[in-house]
């Protein structure tokens, strides 16, 4: 696993930090009820204290710096385990604390590692518990005051809402990752329309839905006129600003519900949903116009025309393939009579060039 400073490990180790802080924060007071009648020694009660309220801070700097701060975090849960174990034998295993205090950081273990952590974190509980019946001696202690109980109480409570808080929001981050993904893998990177395969998913829908509520459509393919002349004349980045220009002019004449791709090269779709015949006329000789209209400053002489092929949505067709047959012929028809203009397929399949006065 390739963990780095600028990535999942430094967003792990903060998720894991005020979890820590909370769980051993409220766990020290679970611990010292349960060890207070034990006569530990001074070096016992530091080592409690440093562990409840500074080791979290410690733990997540030295996380943070690490060149791989998710190993380094996974290193702390099981240092977090260590002494979990450590504890419950210091407190002679007496049942409640003991068991608060394992099962949440085996939870934690958990959430953070799933089994690998899981197996790892019991060995450096059983390791902790070996290491404090070697220091303080083994014992056995089964019965939990008052006290106890209730020092037990807000590590029952508050560590598993706060552990919940923390699993929300990483839901919520993983359910925004997702959905940017899934834009991403429908969005043409060069221009943020639609690509091919999510475009003909929407023509796809459309069509159906046009079949089953009898609603008029217009798709439109529309094609840069001598686009490879401006690649070989004015080379690459430039054809990219033309594409991009193009699709900039899409989305200021489209409706909101218009629904435009990049169908590959230089050639673009657009579904109109609801449009009669002559709208859709409309739309795309005012963006012909606009695109007509452009000029760079730095390349005087570039000029960028359209040729549009129309189809409107007939119930005889039987797929959208066809109706976008019927689009591509218009397109061909446009550019063979001279490019630059806009045409709308007939019924017939043969297409009829429209003229619109300046």
């Amino acid at each position: 696993m390739n963990d780095n400073r600028s990535g999942k490990g430094v967003s792990f180790v903060r998720r894991i930090y005020l979890p820590r802080i909370i769980g051993l924060g409220i766990g020290l007071f679970s611990v010292m009820a349960a060890v207070a009648p034990l006569q530990l020694p001074n070096w016992a009660w530091a080592l409690l204290l440093f562990n409840g309220l500074l080791w979290p801070h410690l733990a997540y700097q030295w996380a943070l710096r690490s060149h791989t701060p998710y190993q380094a975090e996974q290193r702390n849960l099981l240092l977090d385990s260590l002494m979990g174990g450590f504890w419950t034998a210091a407190m002679q295993f007496n049942p409640l604390p003991s068991v608060t205090i394992l099962s949440m950081m085996t939870m934690n273990n958990v959430a953070a590692g799933g089994k690998r952590l899981l197996l790892q974190g019991l060995l450096a509980q059983l390791a902790g518990m070996l290491l404090a019946g070697a220091l303080l001696g083994f014992g056995l202690q089964p019965n939990a005051t008052p006290l106890q109980v209730l020092a037990c109480l807000p590590m029952l409570t508050l560590y598993p809402l706060a552990l919940g808080w923390v699993c929300y929001q990483l839901a919520i981050k993983l359910a925004e990752h997702k959905r940017r993904l899934s834009a991403l893998s429908r969005t043409d990177s060069l221009t943020g329309l639609l690509n091919h395969g999510a475009w003909k998913d929407l023509l796809l829908l459309r069509f159906q839905a046009c079949q089953q509520q009898q609603l008029p459509a217009v798709v439109a393919l529309i094609d840069i006129d001598h686009f490879k002349t401006i690649n070989d004349t004015y080379g690459h980045v430039v054809g990219d600003c033309v594409l991009r220009q193009l699709s900039q002019a899409l989305k200021r004449c489209l409706r909101e519900d218009d629904q435009a791709g990049r169908y590959g090269g230089d050639e673009f779709c657009v579904i109109l949903p609801g449009a009669q015949e002559a709208h859709a006329c409309l739309a795309m000789e005012r963006l012909r116009e606009q695109v007509g209209a452009y000029r760079n400053p730095q390349l005087p002489d570039l000029r960028i025309s359209l040729s549009i092929g129309l189809a409107a949505f007939r119930p005889a067709q039987p797929t959208p393939e066809h109706w976008l047959e019927e689009a591509d012929k218009a397109l061909y028809t446009a550019k063979h009579q001279g490019r630059d203009q806009v045409n709308f397929a007939r019924n017939d399949l043969t297409t009829l060039k429209l003229a619109y006065p300046d």
